[in-house]
């Protein structure tokens, strides 16, 4: 049998435009996925502020603490209970607050009154005056799973390197209790047996590299920019200064749901 002659031809001008579409489309397909990435993070960033504090007898006055986002209606920050738990220098007039950026001129300073703490779930809730910022939008987390593409957006050394936002992305490598026992009775400290005697709850366990100026960070999902959680530890080798030195690529995550839950919480 001959297979040449009994496979249908396909005619010259049918072919050039078969190739021609084939062409295209790996033109368009290829760069989609990052040029809507690129769209997402333009979005995320003006809702993204560094939060620290001012303090005019200090050299430098600005003193940076963390990262923290808007949701809400704009003037509603949310950050880590831990980045603001240090208390503040009332005789020297230290004031809490967020810095904004502003393309081409000097980061903008608003004063921030803390609203609501969570310390168990290591969040918080500031109130910011002015014209309100791009809020961003929260998730579902009944629909987060391991395996699932993220990113987050914050300032990973604070203002050391210049007062600019950046970007990480990784996956979720993992759904974990934020409480693990330990090895033997002999590492049972006061603080863990503290912690033990609460309710163990899942964080997102994430293999990305964050770093301690991230705490607070919102974590999103880089195809729609929704909020999946909030940057709060990461994994450290060693002494605390190897989580710059020498990262363990480990990190983790507050699940929104908190975020929604802290949201709901009455200002005092």
């Amino acid at each position: 049998m001959n297979l040449t002659n009994s496979t249908p031809r396909i005619s010259l001008a049918r072919r050039a435009k078969l190739l021609v579409l084939y062409c295209l489309f790996l033109t368009l397909a290829k760069p989609l996925y990052a040029s809507d990435f690129s769209d997402v993070i333009k979005a995320i960033k003006p809702s993204v502020v560094a939060i620290g504090s001012v303090q005019k007898t200090r050299s430098p006055a600005i003193s940076f603490k963390g990262t923290g986002f808007a949701v809400g209606d704009g003037l509603t920050i949310i950050t880590n209970a831990h980045v603001i738990n240090t208390p503040l220098n009332a005789a020297e007039q230290e004031t809490l607050g967020v810095l904004i950026e502003r393309k081409g001129d000097t980061p903008e300073f608003r004063t921030a009154v803390i609203t609501a703490v969570d310390e168990e779930h290591d969040l918080a809730r500031l109130t910011i005056g002015g014209t309100p910022l791009p809020a961003l939008t929260l998730g579902d987390i009944s629909q987060v799973d391991e395996g699932q593409s993220i990113a987050f957006t914050g300032f990973p050394l604070g203002i050391v390197l210049g007062f600019q936002h950046v970007t990480h992305q990784g996956i979720i490598s993992a759904l974990t209790p934020i409480v693990r026992p330990a090895l033997t009775a002999l590492q049972l400290n006061p603080k863990m047996a503290a912690q033990l005697r609460r309710t163990p709850f899942i964080v997102l366990q994430l293999d990305a590299t964050a770093y301690p100026g991230n705490s607070g960070s919102p974590l999103f999902d880089p195809q729609n920019g929704k909020v999946l959680g909030v940057i709060n530890m990461v994994f450290v080798k060693g002494l605390k200064e190897a989580a710059i030195t020498n990262p363990s690529g480990i990190s983790y995550a507050i699940p929104v749901n908190y975020v929604s839950d802290i949201l709901k919480l009455k200002v005092p």
